[in-house]
């Protein structure tokens, strides 16, 4: 994300280019991890472009968030793991978008908060469900509430973000840590992650029992793969396995 002027903050433009680059991801097969990152120092996403939507009237401020919500189911719905950098602020929206990945990785000094409450506002891009899912229902309400801004150090304590780092010099912690677990991701089967990922993600929103059909409809898609039969055998060869994500 390098939209400097502007904190990376989510306007008109900006959001259709990031609904761009998720279409390109989508049909692009060589992906296999993505990781959201600014190249604004200092700043991962401010949110929403609040000087633009002051100049929204009710009707198009409504139209905008309900697009704002698809960008983050879009970014949710990924097949592959995606991972959120968090080197500087992400408030608002741009914590929104952190939440919408997978995993989360914080350097801690970042900032961190759903701060709409302080704006006359309540989260709208999914902030409401999806922050309760990381850090329980009675802090997610305690953060929203407030409009709390945390930092990596707290947010890691919460469950808010997978691992924090300190800040480097080039103020990229974060990514780098981001890069090195992609790298731990690669090596393994593709379709077996992409299945792995699709068996959370719906069998969170259904009953346990539904939740285990789930699994196993992803478990028997994965039965008939050449990857799956790679494994096997570079189990049996005590070779590692060299997977082509078929």
């Amino acid at each position: 994300m390098n939209r400097p002027h502007a904190r990376n903050s989510l306007g008109k433009v900006f959001v259709n280019e990031l609904f761009s680059a998720l279409e390109q991801l989508r049909s692009d097969e060589k992906v296999r991890v993505v990781v959201f990152k600014s190249e604004v120092k200092g700043v991962f996403c401010a949110g929403a472009d609040l000087k633009e939507r002051a100049k929204m009237d009710d009707a198009e401020v409504g139209h905008f968030v309900k697009r704002l919500r698809n960008l983050m189911d879009e970014i949710a719905a990924l097949p592959v793991p995606t991972i959120a950098a968090i080197d500087g602020y992400a408030l608002g929206g741009g914590l929104e978008l952190a939440l919408a990945c997978d995993l989360r990785v914080a350097a801690s000094s970042a900032k961190m908060g759903l701060i709409e409450t302080t704006r006359g506002l309540l989260p709208g891009a999914g902030g409401t469900q999806r922050l309760p899912r990381c850090v329980g229902i009675g802090l997610a309400k305690e953060l929203i509430f407030t409009g709390r801004q945390i930092d990596g150090q707290q947010a890691f304590s919460m469950g808010l973000v997978n691992h924090t780092v300190p800040q480097n010099n080039e103020g990229d912690a974060a990514y780098q840590r981001a890069l090195t677990l992609a790298k731990e991701i690669l090596p393994q089967a593709p379709f077996a992650v992409k299945m792995g990922k699709l068996a959370i993600n719906r069998g969170m929103e259904v009953d346990i029992a539904s939740g285990m059909a789930i699994e196993g409809m992803c478990y028997a898609q994965n039965i008939p793969t050449r990857d799956r039969q790679e494994g096997m055998a570079a189990f049996r060869e005590k070779r590692p396995p060299q997977f082509i994500g078929r």
